[in-house]
């Protein structure tokens, strides 16, 4: 299949202002510890991968909402530095931007998300002629679930009967989702937390998990990727497909985890649109995970096409030999 270049990407999802705390432990209920460090950074589930989508050499745009106050101005800025295009980024003057507290600790993390102005996008948004144009003419959409599901929903749809591959990270897991929005999926990147939820049945072990990648697919029509931290990625066509287990790649110690699920869709749907087979976009994702993972913040732990190119032809070189 030939390859496109600079494949156009719309980012359908949420802008938060990310507080991150450092400390030596997380503390425990009641207790109060002293941080070792603090940051306050752009992030949300949307912006973060429309940054790495954008740095991996997608043309990216980015639908969304903020506050009209400096965290939505500090957070639209970051994205128009990174070369997207924010001009379907509404501003809210009744509401604030979108804030997530998260607490970093032995490169793990805790997170609680403020919605804000990511909870008020709305069907009627997305549908608008501007975002509408820009979803139809995508050759991939990148959707999340920080937005109303049916908001979600209604740019699935639209973004799928323009042709475009509809990748839907179903995060933060909900317990059902739209039947218009699971299938107009054309692929859904859980972990197996998410996995298990959505399937509703357990996805501890391989054949569960296995049994679990089966039933959402089957329920969406579409392929599952489910991401596995450390143990790779379990990559299923569809439900009657035989799954291919992608490995992780390796890219020196973890410093922040924060982001990299991000980092996995946004590079999975950048090689899709480019034309790689799901095997091969699933081992491309892995490379720019494992690479995100070894620096602090979402956004700026994000890698670049040269960084992950490297690593994934290291990877390759590796495995062949």
């Amino acid at each position: 299949m030939t390859q496109k270049e600079r494949p156009r990407i719309a980012v359908v999802g949420s802008l938060n202002m990310d507080v991150v705390m450092e400390s030596g432990r997380v503390p425990q209920q009641g207790e109060t510890v002293l941080g070792t460090g603090m940051h306050m950074l752009p992030g949300g589930k949307g912006a973060n991968q429309a940054v790495c989508a954008a740095r991996l050499g997608a043309r990216v745009s980015m639908i969304g909402a903020v506050g009209a106050d400096g965290f939505g101005e500090e957070m639209t800025a970051a994205l128009e530095r990174e070369g997207i295009d924010t001009s379907c980024v509404l501003r809210r003057g009744d509401t604030p931007s979108g804030t997530a507290s998260i607490w970093l600790s032995g490169g793990d993390n805790r997170i609680v998300v403020f919605p804000g102005a990511n909870g008020t996008l709305t069907a009627e948004d997305v549908s608008a002629p501007e975002p509408s144009r820009l979803l139809r003419e995508a050759d991939a959409v990148l959707i999340q679930l920080e937005i109303p599901l049916e908001t979600a929903a209604e740019a699935a749809s639209i973004a799928r009967a323009g042709g475009a591959i509809v990748l839907l990270n179903p995060a933060p897991a909900a317990d059902a989702l739209p039947d218009a929005l699971l299938r107009s999926a054309s692929v859904l990147t859980p972990n197996r937390g998410e996995l298990a939820i959505l399937a509703g049945e357990s996805a501890e072990g391989q054949a569960r998990l296995i049994e679990a990648a089966r039933k959402l697919a089957a329920a969406s029509g579409g392929a599952v990727v489910t991401t596995l931290g450390g143990a790779g990625a379990l990559v299923l066509e569809s439900a009657d497909r035989e799954p291919e287990a992608v490995p992780a790649a390796y890219a020196g110690p973890v410093v922040d985890t924060t982001g990299a699920g991000d980092c996995f869709s946004a590079a999975l749907a950048a090689a899709l649109a480019r034309g790689s087979a799901p095997g091969e976009a699933a081992r491309y994702a892995a490379c720019a995970a494992a690479l995100a993972v070894t620096r602090l913040g979402a956004q700026g732990g994000m890698p670049t096409a040269i960084e992950v190119g490297g690593l994934y032809s290291a990877s390759a070189d590796s495995a062949g030999g």
